[in-house]
């Protein structure tokens, strides 16, 4: 007997949610590199001091990862106070007005292609199995089991903000003072146009355009940070 689904072609309904998690990871370990590598260039540019270079960065990492969880943290509780809110409102209108939110199931359903005899069916025995459940997707396109979790949201972007962080502040401290600030350059670019290629690939959208822009962003953040360090110190170079 044929195989309902695909194997390439997963179905489980948590795909998009872990996907977005994924990605967002992603333009969190990217903000990391090109904030961190902003700030450290501009220091070296102005001091060939190591401690004071080692100094901003780990200062930049721990207020950009702190930063960034607090403010996925207060935006997800948010989104999820609304979810839930949503969810609760759902499960009153079910309880006083059953009929009512038949027809709006059925009426779902048609709207997406089915006839009205189909339609009444499939609201009928997705009701009798779970009526919650049923309107919960089919209304809000939510899963009450699967809410977004702001702790998760909030770990997620400190550790990706710490991990990409990381990349420019090896790349400043460990070259010869001579070429700090090149190597630093070089690899926060080439780590760019990693991040921006899978991050295109997770929207689906041209990576081309996508490393284009990550990559010209971050050096031009280099550039200036790095004409502030000149203009406030003497270089290190």
């Amino acid at each position: 007997m044929a195989e309902s689904t695909h194997p390439h072609e997963p179905h489980d309904s948590s795909l998009a949610s872990r996907l977005n998690w994924l990605r967002a990871g992603v333009l969190g370990a990217n903000d990391g590199i090109v904030s961190t590598a902003g700030l450290v260039v501009g220091v070296a540019a102005a001091s060939t001091d190591t401690d004071a270079i080692l100094t901003a960065g780990i200062a930049g990492l721990a207020a950009g990862a702190i930063s960034m969880a607090v403010g996925e943290y207060v935006s997800v509780s948010t989104q999820r106070d609304t979810e839930q809110a949503l969810l609760k409102q759902e499960k009153r209108e079910l309880a006083e007005e059953p009929e009512f939110e038949l027809n709006e199931l059925t009426e779902i359903y048609r709207g997406k292609g089915l006839s009205e005899q189909t339609a009444r069916q499939v609201a009928e025995e997705l009701t009798a199995h779970d009526a919650f459940a049923a309107h919960a997707e089919a209304e809000l396109r939510l899963d009450p089991q699967d809410l977004t979790n702001p702790w998760h949201a909030a770990l997620s972007s400190a550790v990706s903000f710490t991990l990409g962080a990381i990349l420019p502040i090896l790349a400043i401290l460990l070259p010869p003072t001579q070429w700090r600030i090149p190597v630093c350059f070089a690899a926060v670019l080439v780590a760019l146009a990693v991040t921006g290629s899978v991050s295109a690939r997770f929207g689906r959208s041209d990576p081309r355009r996508a490393v284009l822009r990550v990559v010209i962003g971050g050096a031009l953040a280099m550039l200036i940070t790095y004409g502030i360090g000149q203009l406030a110190g003497v270089s290190g170079l």
